[in-house]
């Protein structure tokens, strides 16, 4: 076998580039409401309802007629009481209220809510203490959707807020990318399942880790177990993998004589993107393609493969399900302590972060060794220590990196 070297360096920014341009929305399905939260949507939606379809309270007060209420200590006759799910008996005439709850729909004539609070009952009389505007606590019409008009774009990220805007216009399935299918794989001659108890063997966590990583994106995850330190064992666990969306595996990317993934790969005609990438923890990442499978060789130690995830693989997953803002969302902070690093490689400082005076704070944790979970354990956000400086004083401005794998 031909000795390994290394590759020259890319930057994050342009590795995160290449692999996204690896990756394309899938294909799309009509999926369930609830199912394709998480995913964008393929087409746009129109609305097919008018939502509310009335005018309706805003509080529980007394819906009134505006141009009555502006001469002080007007005193109203209250002629009906309408709670939400009712419909108004009659119309409001001259000197008339109604006595009206949050949500239920404001009767003909009304075109103000004047607050419970602020009027004065008085047996079937109220006497108002304080005039009310046109509009006054009123919910409009139409407020949530009007029919024929857009109510999601294609592109747009599905929630929980728009699933309810969904469901609201009686939309039980909705056309979006179907999940991503992904493969996991760890290596390694000195890993074991967390079941077992073999002596002088590690658990593997980079499997499930990155399994549930995956899964929290939204991916289906098939998990092709442990590969041992040999290319004819990598290439017979990676041989299903192909035709998934993705595949991501742990260890074996570097220069190492046992390190087979690369070799493994270039065997079943995946063809390499790049190597290596300017970056801390995390610089051995092999990205390549074969067909329609993508492939993420991440390095071996465990806070580096997760740190790699959340900077490469998670925006590629996003990408497979159709959204279109993919990139990691950072935030700026302040450091709470003086930090320093040698030029050359972004650095990214697992940390604890709080507000404080209006600001987020940024606070390491006590380890910042890759091969150590307890380096991200409890890590809520990723500090971006830019590649060519070294020194950063405590209240200097940095840029946060909020995790997905925080609980």
């Amino acid at each position: 076998m031909e000795e390994r070297t290394a590759s020259p360096l890319i930057s994050v920014a342009d590795a995160r580039a290449r692999v996204l341009a690896l990756c394309a929305p899938l294909p799309r399905e009509e999926a369930p409401v609830d199912s394709a939260v998480g995913r964008a949507l393929v087409e746009p939606v129109l609305a097919a309802r008018t939502v509310p379809p009335w005018e309706s309270s805003a509080m529980d007060g007394y819906a009134v007629r505006s141009a009555e209420t502006s001469a002080p200590g007007a005193r109203l006759a209250v002629v009906e009481t309408i709670f939400a799910g009712q419909t108004p008996q009659r119309s409001l005439g001259p000197g008339e209220c109604a006595r009206i709850m949050t949500g239920a729909p404001l009767p003909q004539g009304a075109d103000a809510v004047v607050m419970q609070e602020k009027v004065r009952r008085e047996g079937d009389q109220v006497v108002l203490e304080e005039a009310a505007p046109p509009r006054q606590h009123v919910r409009a019409r139409g407020e949530d959707a009007r029919e024929g008009e857009l109510l999601l774009p294609a592109g747009a990220a599905l929630g929980i807020p728009e699933a309810g805007l969904l469901w609201g216009q009686g939309l039980s399935r909705v056309p979006v990318p179907r999940r991503p299918k992904v493969a996991v794989l760890s290596t390694g001659d000195e890993l074991c399942t967390f079941d077992q108890a073999i002596p002088g063997k590690l658990v593997d966590t980079n499997g499930p880790a990155l399994s549930l990583a995956a899964k929290r994106v939204g991916a289906v995850v098939t998990n092709l177990g442990i590969a041992r330190d040999s290319l004819e064992d990598v290439l017979q666990r990676l041989q299903p993998s192909l035709g998934f969306d993705a595949v991501i595996t742990s260890a074996g990317v570097s220069v190492g004589e046992r390190d087979f993934v690369k070799d493994a790969l270039a065997e079943l005609g995946v063809e390499m993107d790049f190597w290596r990438v300017a970056v801390k923890p995390g610089k051995p990442l092999a990205v390549g393609r074969k067909a329609r499978t993508v492939f993420f060789g991440l390095p071996g130690n465990p806070t580096s493969s997760l740190v790699s995830f959340e900077l490469f693989v998670r925006p590629a997953l996003r990408r497979l399900m159709g959204h279109q803002q993919v990139e990691p969302s950072l935030v700026p902070g302040r450091l709470e302590v003086p930090l320093s690093k040698p030029p050359g490689l972004v650095h990214y400082v697992r940390a604890t972060a709080h507000f404080h005076d209006g600001e987020l704070r940024a606070r390491p944790l006590a380890s910042q060794s890759s091969g150590a979970l307890q380096s991200a354990a409890g890590a809520t956000h990723l500090i971006e220590l830019p590649a060519e400086g070294t020194k950063f004083a405590a209240g200097d401005r940095v840029t946060l990196l909020p995790v997905s794998w925080s609980g």
